[in-house]
């Protein structure tokens, strides 16, 4: 579907704004679908027919899942865990990366957050590094937020997709495809070195946070949607029956 500016098309400017708006505010609670949502507000200064077709598949879509929502178990395990990824130069238009960090606490997503970035990056290293690097800061954000109640965590496992990444942050050596990425980027080596996190590989089909970056096959939708704690209700109260049965 085609959601980039179109001369031709007739341009509808309140109605898609509106619409917009409401499925932004949304996301909140419904990050499945911010992916899209985000897509479509890219192009709410200058909208046509396209567009709003598109938001319109997105209400579509919402009325026939109604019933599914964050799931919070009070017997999660107090874990904390991290998901970062990048689509390097995917938008069409301006060849700007957008990266997505998500946090979960056991199997409950706590945290995600979605950024276009500002300026077009040289290489699929630097975007994914960066990315990385704000995935940390909000973890220490998050350690800090839990040690208020009583709960300290050590080593925080980061997931990431890119073994150059990897190696990068393991890695004090300035590899000539790095030498453009800002000195202040490269904080995760000194975290690293004392041990606050480690930083391991997750094959791209585990990846949870390719669910914001990137359109996705219905099967792995659905598959990532579940393991990042977005379920079904009906599905819940099913499970919790059939423990209480137990």
């Amino acid at each position: 579907m085609r959601l980039g500016s179109n001369l031709v098309c007739t341009c509808v400017q309140l109605p898609q704004t509106i619409l917009i708006g409401s499925l932004l505010y949304l996301t909140i609670i419904r990050p499945n679908i911010q992916f899209s949502v985000y897509l479509c507000a890219r192009f709410q200064s200058n909208p046509n027919k396209w567009n709003l077709k598109a938001a319109k598949r997105i209400i579509k879509y919402q009325k026939g899942t109604t019933n599914v929502g964050l799931w919070y178990p009070s017997d999660s395990n107090i874990t904390l865990s991290g998901f970062s990824d990048s689509d390097y130069a995917w938008c069409k238009l301006d060849r700007k990366s957008t990266s997505e960090t998500c946090h979960l606490l056991g199997s409950s997503l706590i945290s995600w957050n979605r950024k276009k970035k500002t300026w077009v990056a040289l290489s699929i290293i630097e975007t994914e590094y960066i990315v990385v690097g704000h995935q940390y800061a909000q973890v220490i954000w998050l350690k800090h937020k839990l040690m208020d109640y009583g709960v300290k965590l050590k080593k925080v496992p980061l997931n990431c997709d890119n073994t150059s990444v990897i190696n990068l942050t393991k890695n004090p050596i300035q590899h000539s495809k790095t030498k453009h990425i800002e000195i202040r980027h490269h904080f995760l080596r000194d975290y690293f070195e004392k041990g606050d996190y480690e930083i391991q590989f997750v094959k791209t089909k585990n990846q949870l946070a390719d669910l914001f970056t990137k359109p996705l096959a219905r099967d792995r939708f659905n598959k990532l949607r579940t393991k990042l704690g977005i379920l079904y209700m009906k599905n819940v109260v099913w499970c919790v029956f059939s423990m209480l049965i137990l």
